[in-house]
């Protein structure tokens, strides 16, 4: 009739990600996409460990979709600049060294991608906590002279 408790601490679990996704600055939810791909490379570490082929398999390429279908889809490299190419090529690199790490169950590239990811993410975190201690902008609006109830002048166009 009722669930197992197991089953409803993951149902709460999944609210309250998609709670914090949808309440996440763009900032935060690079930071989370990280926090991902760390876990996921961590568990590639463990599987890999443990000689369980199947699971070290299945995190790697989760960590890769991460990379790829997360970080490098976000990036704008029309406005981004030179920042934006160098992370595109950095997020390549980071997915073919997790390639070679599977094939070659390989612990010290396991190593290395986690070193990167975790640099990366406290790079964004500095970001995030940047633009929370900023004062927020606002339109240099002069409040007394501004009367939104006040008639406009309106322009009329006639065909």
């Amino acid at each position: 009739m009722f669930g197992t408790a197991r089953s409803g601490a993951n149902a709460y679990a999944k609210v309250d990600m998609e709670t914090g996704v949808l309440a996440a600055s763009p900032q935060k939810l690079i930071v989370m996409l990280f926090d991902g791909a760390k876990l996921a490379i961590d568990r590639a570490y463990l599987h890999t460990q443990n000689h369980d082929i199947a699971a070290k398999g299945r995190a790697i390429s989760h960590a890769i979709s991460i990379i790829n279908d997360g970080l490098r889809a976000s990036l704008n490299k029309k406005v981004g600049g030179e920042i934006a190419l160098t992370l595109d090529s950095l997020y390549e690199y980071m997915c073919n060294r997790l390639l070679e790490a599977n094939l070659k169950n390989d612990l010290a590239i396991l190593t290395e991608i986690a070193g990167l990811v975790d640099e990366l993410r406290g790079a964004w975190l500095a970001i995030e906590n940047t633009n929370i201690n900023s004062a927020p902008i606002t339109a240099p609006v002069n409040v007394n002279q501004f009367d939104p109830l006040s008639p406009r002048a309106t322009s009329s166009l006639r065909a």
